[in-house]
């Protein structure tokens, strides 16, 4: 018997502000036709009064269980990826658990940036095949319009916040890459390459800080770092890309994503794109695209999924997933 984490639901939350490109015209040396040809975006969203990373994650959630048909009495474990909780601590998947009501089970955060969700799905996949957890809330959530440097067109312009989710539950499989569920995980990080993209403060430093990049070494390492995990994680589930129904990458810049398909031998037509909506979200960003692709009707049931992500650190990975 070979055990797999299955997605059973998926829900989302976007905050109700929307921030068309043409808002940072007149504040920053910008427009709408520099944001777009650069990075593909064309409006974000932005929490209003009273919204948080935890908030949006709860609300992510209710609708990811209700999809599932489950109810949090049912979870054993939330794991919230983020990299801008509400508090230094507790965690923010403590405040989601407090606010689903879930008295039982566990919750914690990870943090790897925008290639948190896939770590926190890696996670997830590893409490479930061991027998820790039978049903796991995987959520990615941020708030980085908190931490941007509204002087800084670089980078302003590229970040948005909002909230997706999925709840994996263990399914018995057959032990093919015809299962359903989390086929094969592949993470990797380096740290030499910090000064590419960070946050220059912290709890230690005694200051907040502000979103630091740069822009066109993160771009480098990305298209050929993404098509490396994938192609990794790919060749672990047993599949090749011929076998791909979709790609769901981060969404972090249009020209990112069609560079890393092309290094895939993947048509766009297979890539499931958001980020001309929500801009780049971080943790966030592949929730809610899997969670969008479905609302789509682009993802159905059965399809195979390469899922990657690549974040500050840097961190990245990937994660093959029977939908």
């Amino acid at each position: 018997m070979t055990i797999r984490a299955v997605v059973t639901g998926a829900g989302h939350y976007l905050p109700k502000r929307v921030v068309e490109n043409v808002e940072f015209e007149g504040k920053i040396d910008t427009d709408d036709e520099w944001i777009r040809s650069r990075s593909g975006i064309e409006r974000r969203h932005f929490v209003g009064e009273g919204e948080t990373t935890s908030t949006m994650a709860t609300a992510a959630a209710r609708i990811a269980l209700e999809e599932a048909g489950r109810t949090p009495a049912d979870v054993d474990a939330i794991i919230l990826a983020t990299s801008t909780a509400d508090l230094t601590f507790p965690s923010a998947a403590t405040m989601v658990q407090a606010e689903l009501g879930m008295e039982n089970g566990f919750a914690f955060d990870v943090q790897a940036v925008c290639a948190g969700f896939i770590y926190a799905l890696a996670n997830a996949n590893a409490l479930i095949l061991s027998g820790q957890a039978k049903r796991v809330l995987v959520i990615g959530s941020e708030t980085f319009s908190k931490i941007m440097d509204w002087t800084d067109r670089s980078t302003s312009v590229l970040f948005g916040d909002g909230a997706g989710a999925l709840l994996l539950e263990a399914q018995e499989g057959t032990g093919t890459p015809a299962d359903r569920g989390i086929l094969s995980t592949d993470l990797n990080s380096d740290g030499r390459y910090r000064d590419l993209l960070y946050v220059d403060g912290g709890i230690s430093t005694g200051t907040t800080g502000y979103l630091r990049m740069q822009g066109n070494q993160v771009f480098r390492h990305a298209v050929e770092k993404l098509a490396a995990t994938a192609t990794t994680a790919m060749e672990r589930a047993g599949v090749t890309s011929d076998d791909v129904d979709w790609v769901v990458p981060h969404q972090a810049n249009i020209r990112i994503i069609q560079g890393t398909a092309k290094k895939l031998n993947l048509s766009m037509d297979q890539v499931v794109v958001t980020v001309q909506d929500h801009g780049n979200t971080s943790a966030a960003s592949i929730p809610l695209a899997l969670s969008v692709g479905k609302q789509r009707g682009q993802i159905k049931q059965g399809d195979l999924i390469v899922t990657e992500a690549i974040g500050g650190g840097l961190a990245w990975g990937a994660v093959v997933l029977r939908w």
